[in-house]
């Protein structure tokens, strides 16, 4: 009896489950339009709690209660420390990662590991992450630029210069090998990439760098070893589907 109780309580929770995330994916919408015409956004979908739903913007997510009409901003925590919200924010941008223009990147190697960055010349942990793959024939690499302009004010000539290069790759190593830190740059026509290298990193919702994403998993800064576990389950895994 006990058992059939629970089973029929799980079976209730989980329709309710689906009914709310059916309601945030359609009705919400509708309702968030007609509250907030002028306001923008891009998902509506179903959050840990009945009521309230995640919206997400182009820069931002937040939370709308369509009962009352009421917007929310901020996070929400789970009990056990976990950020839901920027989770939700990770899964969303890992998924638009295919979509991304990889023939406007800086493609360096050949290699079976996909290597997704983004970097700023200037940057000295971005430099050491660019010394750090150097070093490795397991990856391909695809490279966009963000140069952050109030820190490093030299950074966007150098990635125009890259972006210019006849050889990208030699290009993108001797900038980031410090090559032009104290000696100018060789002359060169920009090729007008940056302007779209910004727009895609802004469109990740960037903010400092260097930023990765190892075979679809997400890097924030340069962690060696968190970038050498991830390369590392990763060969393990094809290794074990041979």
């Amino acid at each position: 009896m006990k058992k059939n109780l629970l089973l029929s309580t799980a079976c209730l929770f989980c329709c309710a489950s689906l009914t709310w995330a059916a309601t945030c994916e359609d009705e919400t919408r509708a309702i968030l339009q007609n509250t907030y015409p002028s306001f923008s956004f891009e998902t509506v979908g179903p959050t840990p709690i009945e009521d309230l739903c995640e919206v997400a913007s182009e820069k931002n997510t937040i939370y709308f209660a369509p009962k009352t009409g009421h917007l929310i901003f901020g996070e929400i925590w789970s009990k056990d420390g976990r950020n839901i919200t920027a989770e939700e924010q990770e899964k969303r941008i890992t998924q638009s990662l295919d979509a991304l223009p990889l023939s406007k990147a800086v493609k360096i190697g050949s290699g079976s590991n996909t290597v997704i960055e983004i970097t700023d010349p200037d940057c000295p942990y971005c430099r050491k992450g660019s010394e750090f793959f150097a070093g490795r024939s397991d990856v391909t690499r695809y490279i966009f630029f963000m140069p952050l302009d109030q820190m490093h004010p030299g950074a966007a000539r150098k990635a125009e210069f890259i972006l210019a290069a006849k050889d990208q790759a030699k290009a993108y190593e001797q900038a980031m090998s410090g090559a032009f830190d104290f000696s100018p740059l060789p002359e060169f026509t920009p090729a007008g990439l940056l302007d779209e290298h910004r727009k895609i990193a802004a469109g990740l919702r960037i903010s400092s760098t260097p930023r990765y994403w190892i075979n679809g998993q997400p890097v924030s800064g340069f962690h060696p070893a968190q970038i050498e576990d991830i390369l590392s389950n990763t060969s393990r895994e094809k290794a074990g589907d041979h």
